[in-house]
């Protein structure tokens, strides 16, 4: 019995421990539930939407097409030695900016100047070989003007005088181009022969390239032909140096679309010593469009998969479904669901919904917070 009456007794400490406990969770449990509902409202206050507004008018559109192409000279030549001797000296390097008929390199003149020589007194012979042959026919040199056709071309023939000339002119034309000068103002490229070797009369000595007739070769689509015309202002930068930016003019529309779809046209582009032939470069051609309703390209948003602009009235953001037009790197023209006037919102709208309180905040000092 006094067993029996332990165990109930113990049973019962156990009730009570397990009650007490239960009853303190219950009332932690009711305190948290408490502080936390008052924890969440002050981390969930309700604001108002800072945005930025601009007032919808009619401006001047400038439309825009993006294009790749490459960079070429109008103006380039490769040039070489008429004869070879070996190189003498060298005047220039690659990349050097040359004037017009500045020298760029020359070969030995030793064996040119030899030939010219010879080839002067081999002329002097036949014009005495010449003059013979005509005095056998009754003629002097003095009166070739009266020797008839057949008699003098005879004449030449025999003596030898016509060869004389051709190779007497030949040396000279290889002596006076032993020396190498630019045609142009331009750039020196592709100069990698050295001084004391043999110049080829095959292989390119160097390029003169002029660096001011440089013009931008693209291709646009074949339904984009009715937004660009000769003269049409185009902005060329390449792609290794995106901060480098020129601009252009059309000046070629080529009037063929080939296999592709594709249209190919050139623009002459301003003067940069950073652009080089043969860049790649992003070309883009903006064509005004006359004054149209133009709003920047964040005040349009997505709703349910329509274009939504919102508006400001009396301090609360107004939801417009609108279509838009052209575009370019950061406008839109609006065809309908806004007219000139209404205040736009331009940021902060990616949130909002119809007639949500809004702030109107200076763009400036909003990018400073």
């Amino acid at each position: 019995m006094r067993v029996l009456t332990k165990k109930i007794n113990i049973m019962k400490y156990y009730k009570f421990t397990v009650l007490l406990l239960i009853a303190v969770m219950v009332a932690c449990s009711g305190k948290k539930d408490e502080t936390g509902g008052e924890t969440i409202e002050k981390m969930l206050p309700s604001e108002t939407n800072e945005v930025t507004v601009m007032k919808l008018k009619s401006t001047e559109f400038n439309h825009e097409l993006v294009s790749n192409g490459k960079l070429t000279a109008k103006r380039s030549v490769d040039l070489k030695f008429e004869s070879t001797e070996p190189i003498a000296a060298i005047f220039v390097k690659n990349g050097d900016h040359v004037s017009k008929g500045q020298k760029i390199a020359e070969l030995s003149m030793f064996r040119l100047g030899n030939k010219v020589s010879q080839t002067r007194s081999t002329l002097e012979n036949a014009r005495l070989e010449l003059q013979d042959v005509l005095i056998g026919q009754g003629f002097t040199l003095k009166d070739s003007a009266k020797v008839p056709k057949a008699t003098m071309q005879l004449a030449r023939i025999k003596s030898g005088y016509d060869q004389a000339i051709a190779q007497h002119q030949l040396a000279e034309y290889e002596l006076h181009n032993a020396v190498l000068h630019a045609p142009f103002d331009g750039i020196v490229a592709n100069l990698f022969s050295k001084p004391y070797n043999t110049a080829s009369t095959t292989d390119v000595f160097c390029t003169i390239i002029d660096s001011h007739s440089l013009e931008a070769e693209f291709t646009v689509l074949e339904s984009e032909l009715p937004l660009i015309k000769n003269g049409d202002r185009v902005e060329v930068s390449p792609f290794a140096m995106a901060d480098v930016k020129t601009e252009g003019r059309i000046d070629e529309i080529n009037p063929l679309v080939d296999t592709d779809g594709m249209v190919k046209v050139k623009a002459t582009v301003g003067n940069n010593s950073k652009l080089f032939e043969g860049m790649n470069v992003r070309v883009s051609i903006h064509r005004s469009l006359g004054r149209q309703l133009v709003v920047p390209k964040g005040a349009v948003v997505l709703r349910s998969g329509k274009q939504v602009v919102f508006t400001l009235n009396n301090k609360q953001a107004y939801w417009n479904y609108v279509h838009t037009g052209l575009e370019n790197t950061d406008s839109y023209t609006i065809i309908d669901g806004l007219k000139e006037g209404d205040t736009v919102i331009t940021s902060g709208n990616i949130n909002l919904a119809h007639e949500s309180p809004v702030k109107v905040v200076d763009k400036k000092q909003n990018s400073e917070k």
